[in-house]
């Protein structure tokens, strides 16, 4: 059974290698944010044949048709999501590095009354929060 991911790939006639369906699996299968070498080491665990250029290439081309995103969560590493059809936020854990994935309506509708005040009609955001787990 085809993953989200290459289904997206095949919907916008992306010539789909074994190779691309594996990268493609490896990211429909993550609940975080991998970066390149996380992608890597869980594809060659499957195909050992899949090199990091692959990766790279196949990660590159998968951003380019618009199926993922590329973030940077501040510690040097691009970071790697599925596109989404919902708009979401991200809260970054400076100390852990987990990424926490929200969205919240008075922020949205903030932004789009401060765009509004400009000038401007908000057509896209990102908007990213960094922070550290408060202790109780």
């Amino acid at each position: 059974m085809a993953s989200h991911l290459e289904e997206l790939c095949q919907e916008k006639g992306l010539r789909m290698t074994e190779q691309r369906r594996v990268i493609a699996r490896v990211l429909s299968d993550s609940d975080d944010h991998p970066d390149v070498e996380t992608v890597y080491q869980r594809a060659a665990k499957i195909d050992s044949r899949i090199g990091l250029a692959t990766v790279y290439r196949t990660l590159r081309l998968f951003e380019e048709a618009n199926i993922l995103e590329r973030h940077d969560f501040g510690d040097g590493k691009a970071r790697y999501e599925e596109t989404s059809p919902k708009h979401h936020d991200h809260l970054i854990d400076i100390k852990t590095g987990e990424v926490i994935e929200f969205h919240e309506e008075r922020i949205e509708a903030l932004q789009r009354e401060v765009a509004r005040q400009l000038g401007y009609e908000l057509v896209d955001h990102r908007l990213e929060l960094f922070g550290t787990k408060i202790k109780k």
